[in-house]
């Protein structure tokens, strides 16, 4: 028995990746959420460079600046309440990846304070809302197409989430040596061009049921109930309906929140406490986006085999172990040992959290893709909060307990999760 799931597990890899090749919508997306993973993640390590160094602030109130997050689940929320009323995934694709654009434009060529702020507060809160309804729709393509839905459409969809991750991988080197050769406003305009061209490779695509039509049946064999129909508009999910997903989401926010205090002080740690050279930080950083991109695909077979809340347990016990190793180690080989153990953390949960999210409201896919992919802004909101405390009380490295602990927390709320009805194969 064990030799034929391992088989089928070996075959199930390139038939997901031949299914990505084979579409143009998944071919599409894919390209779209790298180019998104591209831009954002550019920008993200020189905003508050450009706030304190071209609009001359003071670093404390560049800080708050990450404040204006929390409008991002939100907005995410609307976008996604309302895709699962009209079915429509792309044209609301479209408009958010459209705003997000204009509010990367408008950042540029801010010259007052106040602007920067009131762009992500108002318009950038709509940027993460064009990726989860892209996910949305990849969720109701896979399961309208005989022999793609279950395991073959969970790697079809974490090939996919892996593209945003190499472009989290390579935008901030990009972005870095933008900033530095041509001034940041040239670098955050560039971050515009790129979420505007996520439009582009999904050509003129159309939802696929809005373009079949409302007389058409769909034929499906999952346990996830069809998109909507002109003729079925589903009321909006209910708070109890939404319990099982946000205390998943919550518990996912506890584990995020240690990335805020990572990218923050774990640098400023090893030069300035550890005396690293450059090349070594710079390598202790870049280790955990490679490890996660390569655990991705070997996330998805072991989730298989043991089930995908059994496995964030372990992802997020990972992420207890990386902060100890932060916060007790104070060598170098407990800096690469952290990162290595942080990359198994997103290894697990870049791969699979979306799908567990729209499989724990399969009512409403698009609300649940909205709620998980904006929560992280409400996670680094907390957490740089938490550091900015932490770091005064208990100073470096062991500002890094507290996100062991929220790690602990997670822990130990997944495995209540994978015990209850709730849990996820």
């Amino acid at each position: 028995m064990a030799s034929a799931l391992a088989d089928d597990e070996v075959a199930a890899a390139p038939s997901a990746l031949r299914t990505v090749l084979a579409s143009p919508l998944y071919r599409g997306a894919t390209v779209s959420l790298f180019l998104s993973g591209l831009g954002v993640s550019a920008a993200a390590p020189q905003i508050t460079l450009f706030l304190v160094d071209d609009l001359h602030t003071s670093l404390t109130t560049a800080g708050l600046y990450y404040l204006t997050n929390i409008t991002a689940p939100l907005a995410g929320y609307l976008i996604g309440t309302r895709s699962d009323r009209t079915g429509k995934r792309l044209g609301l694709f479209r408009a958010c990846a459209v705003a997000s654009a204009v509010g990367w434009f408008g950042m540029a060529a801010s010259n007052q304070v106040w602007m920067p702020f009131v762009i992500s507060a108002l318009v950038l809160a709509f940027a993460g809302a064009a990726g989860s309804q892209l996910f949305a729709e990849l969720h109701d393509s896979l399961q309208e197409t005989v022999g793609t839905v279950g395991t073959a459409g969970d790697g079809v969809v974490s090939i996919v989430r892996m593209a945003l991750t190499a472009g989290w991988i390579v935008g901030p080197v990009l972005g870095s040596l933008l900033a530095a050769t041509a001034g940041p406003r040239v670098m955050l305009g560039a971050t515009g061009l790129c979420t505007l061209a996520q439009i582009f490779p999904m050509g003129f695509a159309r939802t696929a049921s809005t373009a079949r039509g409302p007389a058409v049946a769909v034929k499906s064999h999952s346990l996830h109930p069809p998109r909507p129909h002109a003729d079925h508009v589903p009321r909006r999910p209910g708070l109890r309906a939404m319990l099982p997903l946000l205390a998943f989401t919550g518990l996912y926010c506890f584990v995020y929140a240690g990335e805020p205090i990572k990218y923050g002080y774990l640098t400023i740690y090893m030069r300035t406490d550890m005396h690293l050279p450059t090349a070594v930080s710079g390598a202790v950083i870049a280790i955990q986006p490679l490890i996660e991109l390569i655990l991705m695909p070997v996330a998805v077979i072991t989730a298989r085999r043991i089930g995908m809340m059994r496995l964030m347990i372990f992802g997020a016990g990972c992420g207890v172990g990386a902060n100890l190793c932060f916060a007790l180690t104070g060598n170098t080989a407990g800096m690469f040992a952290g990162q290595i153990l942080m990359g198994c953390v997103w290894g697990v949960f870049a791969a699979l959290g979306i799908i567990v999210a729209q499989r724990l409201l399969p009512e409403a896919v698009a609300t649940a893709s909205a709620i998980f992919m904006t929560s992280p802004a409400i996670a680094s909101a907390v957490g740089g909060v938490t550091g900015g405390l932490g770091v005064n009380g208990l100073g470096l490295p062991h500002v890094f307990l507290l996100p062991a602990v929220f790690g602990i927390v997670a822990t130990i709320g997944f495995a209540v999760m994978s015990r209850s009805r709730h849990a996820v194969a």
